[in-house]
C-alpha cells in the first residue's frame, strides 16, 4: 500500500491504511466482546462472524459525523411500530453505556435487565445483538442480565434509501431505526427464553414462539425435515461440529430454531418499515450463515459443500414459503 514520506522521515499513513487499521482494531474489540457475550447472528448478513472484508471501511464513512441523528426521533419511529420494542429502549441512550430498563422481584431475588446500544460504522454488517450476560450477586440477591446491541448504518447511500430520503439526517434516522428494531427483536426473543416465567414473555416473544411451533408441527414435517436433513449433511463436513454434538446432542434443532428466529425477525421488520425481503433472498443468505455455524467450508470437499449449501437454500426457501402460505389458519403474524 502506498505511503508518503514527509521531510521529517515520518511515514504518513494513507486514508485507506487508516481505515484498515481501524477495522482491525474493531475486530479485536469484537473478539474480546464475544468472549463475554456469546455471539448472536447479525441482521441480514450471510456469515456467522465478520470476515475481514466485512470490516473494511470506506474513508468517507469514517469521516462522517454520526451524531447528526436525533435519538428522540429514532425512538418515536420505533414506538409507532411496537410498544414492546420502544419500552426496551426508552431509557437507553445510544452511547454504548448500560442502562437499567427493567427490574422485578421473583422468588426473593431481584431480576434486572440492562441494555447498551452503540451506533458506529462496522464494515458491512448492519447490526449485532449479543446474548444477555448473566451476573449473580448472592450478597444482594440480585441477578443482572446485560445485553449489547451494535448498530451500523453503513448503507446510507443505498440507492433505494437515497430515493426515499434525500435528507441525510432523515435517512440515517430511518436506517438506524430499522436496524435497531431488528436487533431489539432478537434481544426480546432471547430474554423470553432466558428470564424467569412472566418476566420476558412479550407479545413479540409469544408471536415468535407461535411461528416456531407452527414451523415444527406435523403439517410442515416434509419441509422442516428437509431442512434438518440438509443441516445434518453439512455437519458431516465438520468433525468439530460432530464432536460438539456429543456434548450438545440437539445442535441441528438449535440451528433450525435459529433459521426460524431470523425468518420471524426479518418479516417483522419488513412489515414495520415497508420493506420486502423475498424468501429466496432470506433463504440464500441464511443457508450460508447456518452452514458457517456448522463449520467452515472444507478445502478437501469445497464443491460438495457448496452443493449442499445450495440444497439447504432450496429446502429453506420451501419451508419459508409454507410458513407464509396464504391458505393456512394455524398461524398468522399480527
Amino acid at each position: 500500500m502506498k505511503q508518503e514520506i514527509q521531510g521529517t522521515g515520518t511515514k504518513k499513513t494513507s486514508p485507506e491504511k487508516k481505515a484498515g487499521l481501524h477495522a482491525y482494531g474493531i475486530r479485536e474489540n469484537l473478539s474480546s466482546a464475544a468472549s463475554s457475550f456469546p455471539y448472536l447472528a447479525p441482521a441480514f448478513v450471510p456469515v456467522s462472524f465478520p470476515a475481514p472484508e466485512y470490516l473494511y471501511f470506506s474513508p468517507g464513512l469514517l469521516q462522517l459525523d454520526l451524531n447528526i441523528y436525533r435519538e428522540p426521533m429514532i425512538k418515536a419511529i420505533i414506538k409507532e411500530q411496537s410498544e414492546n420494542l420502544y419500552r426496551l429502549i426508552k431509557k437507553v441512550h445510544f452511547d454504548g453505556k448500560y442502562y437499567r430498563v427493567k427490574s422485578v422481584r421473583s422468588g426473593g431475588w431481584e431480576h434486572c435487565l440492562e441494555l447498551a446500544v452503540r451506533i458506529q460504522f462496522l464494515g458491512k454488517l448492519q447490526g449485532l445483538a449479543f446474548e444477555p450476560k448473566k451476573t449473580v450477586s448472592r450478597k444482594d440477591k440480585k441477578i443482572i442480565y446485560r445485553s449489547l446491541i451494535l448498530v451500523n448504518p453503513h448503507e446510507l447511500w443505498d440507492e433505494e434509501l437515497v430515493e426515499r430520503w434525500w435528507n441525510l439526517q432523515e435517512r440515517i434516522e430511518f436506517l438506524i431505526s430499522k436496524i435497531l428494531f431488528h436487533e431489539c427483536i432478537h434481544v426480546l426473543i432471547l430474554l423470553g427464553k432466558t428470564l424467569p416465567s412472566g418476566f420476558g414473555k412479550t407479545d413479540i416473544f409469544l408471536e415468535y414462539r407461535e411461528m416456531l411451533e407452527f414451523a415444527s408441527s406435523e403439517k410442515l414435517c416434509p419441509e422442516s425435515c428437509g431442512v434438518k436433513y440438509r443441516l445434518r449433511n453439512l455437519a458431516a463436513f465438520s468433525p468439530e461440529f460432530l464432536e460438539n454434538s456429543g456434548e450438545k446432542p440437539d445442535r441441528v434443532s438449535e440451528l433450525y430454531e435459529f433459521l426460524i428466529h431470523e425468518k420471524y425477525s426479518i418479516k417483522k421488520t419488513d412489515q414495520a418499515f415497508g420493506l420486502s425481503w423475498s424468501n429466496r433472498k432470506i433463504s440464500r443468505n441464511y443457508a450460508r450463515m447456518a452452514a458457517s455455524k456448522v463449520g467452515p467450508c472444507p478445502e478437501y470437499g469445497k464443491k460438495d459443500w457448496e452443493k449442499e449449501v445450495f440444497r439447504l437454500h432450496r429446502a429453506l426457501n420451501e419451508l419459508y414459503d409454507r410458513i407464509d402460505g396464504q391458505n393456512r389458519a394455524d398461524w398468522k403474524m399480527g
